[in-house]
């Protein structure tokens, strides 16, 4: 896949990249928090809106293509705030392999 030239005004959203931290329950389980690791402009681009209908409940899936500049930091797991939002980052990768950007494939949750 070839990256064009993406105009620097593209990059209009600021969000903010988040790492979690586990700390055991006490249970067998954990407890997940998050840290502040950059802040950053991208470029956010919804891809789909699913809907499916299960367990007696309407499950909504959106999914969103996010573009930053590239970062060593930046890998699945992680999530972006943007705003009240936050995009959970399912993967992560360098299109053009030339270490100019990420594109990061994410989904929307607790909306």
């Amino acid at each position: 896949m070839r990256t064009e030239f993406i105009d620097p005004g593209a990059f209009r959203h600021e969000v903010i990249l988040e790492a979690a931290s586990l700390t055991p329950d006490g249970a067998g389980g954990h407890h997940a928090s998050w840290t502040e690791v950059a802040t950053f402009f991208a470029r956010i681009e919804p891809v789909a809106a699913t809907s499916r209908f299960g367990g007696d409940q309407t499950l909504e899936t959106v999914t969103h293509r996010v573009t930053i500049r590239y970062r060593e930091d930046a890998a699945s797991g992680m999530r972006l705030k943007h705003g009240s939002r936050i995009l959970e980052i399912l993967t992560v990768h360098d299109p053009d392999e030339t270490g100019r950007y990420l594109v990061c494939r994410t989904r929307e949750i607790g909306r």
